[in-house]
């Protein structure tokens, strides 16, 4: 595939992602909604699986990713779809567009990774201050907007969990590899969840619904991992990190568009200071490293 078209496609599927999960509930339900998803993507992921003669291995390390993986998949994406209902979507990409942030404060926890430099402090400052800014506006949004917007932080929060978890035990295995394991084990704990939280089968799911729920089963959950992971190890790293900047704006134009969804000046402040402070986190140490390479006796 091209590597511009896999790059446009992975921006598109992770723009439209929140919304399409905000309709994939509505008048399924959110647990029904999510445990679809989750078979249809398993589904997919199988019959790849057997197309390509690819093998799952259940070793120890491999083991261990697929369950810090449905981690990720099973307590972060319940908090995002239970968050969404009561939001904007385009809100719900300008917040996981901190994954970044919040995946660097746990790597230098976990990983002792060197994350708390002048500028990613800066990033994440301005990330907060974002963060805040949004707050404030919460009310406005809904009566549920404030713990909507809270179930997305924290869904942020356990995905980033994941994430770590996933590189600290570093099995270094085939996406569609990490991705089909996860759903082996994930998809019997949505089951679960759906059977506790009621098991209702609803009487009718409607067809933007039921659309919005094989979309993120097929294209969600299968084609944009895989297609990010292929861009990922075909383009430069700072290209691909533009993926995070571009999609929330995308995402709050498309909801407005497609769903009517009014933020306000307030909430694109927010937005625009959390992804200043993106920009910042993923960019201003190479900036500076530049400058200071073309200046040696400048200082920041």
């Amino acid at each position: 595939m091209s590597i511009p078209v896999a790059y446009l496609s992975v921006v598109l599927i992770w723009s439209t992602t929140p919304l399409a999960i905000k309709w994939s509930a509505e008048g399924a339900g959110v647990l029904f909604a999510a445990t679809g998803r989750m078979v249809i993507g398993l589904a997919a992921c199988l019959l790849l699986v057997a197309l390509l003669r690819r093998r799952i291995g259940w070793r120890r390390p491999a083991l261990q990713t697929y369950i810090a993986a449905a981690f990720g998949m099973w307590a972060s994406m319940l908090c995002v779809y239970w968050g969404a209902q009561h939001i904007p979507s385009g809100l719900v990409s300008v917040i996981f567009g901190l994954t970044p942030v919040f995946t660097g404060w746990l790597a230098a926890v976990w990983l002792q990774e060197r994350v708390f430099t002048p500028f990613r402090v800066l990033g994440m400052l301005l990330g907060i201050g974002g963060l805040a800014v949004i707050f404030g506006r919460a009310p406005v949004l809904g009566p549920m907007a404030l713990p909507g917007v809270a179930a997305v932080v924290v869904s942020v929060a356990l995905h980033a969990v994941s994430a770590v978890w996933v590189k600290r035990v570093n099995a270094r295995l085939h996406p569609l590899e990490t991705t089909t394991g996860a759903l082996i084990i994930v998809v019997p704990l949505y089951l679960l969840t759906w059977w506790l939280g009621g098991g209702v089968w609803p009487s009718h799911v409607p067809t933007r619904a039921l659309g919005a729920i094989v979309y993120l089963g097929l294209l969600g959950s299968v084609a944009g991992f895989v297609l990010y992971y292929y861009v990922l190890h075909h383009s430069q790293a700072s290209r691909v990190a533009l993926i995070t900047l571009v999609t929330p704006v995308l995402a709050l134009l498309i909801g407005h568009a497609l769903n009517a969804e009014q933020v306000g000046l307030r909430v694109w402040i927010g937005a625009a200071m959390i992804l200043a402070g993106l920009a910042s986190y993923q960019w201003g140490d190479a900036w500076r490293d530049r400058r200071l390479a073309v200046h040696p006796a400048g200082r920041i």
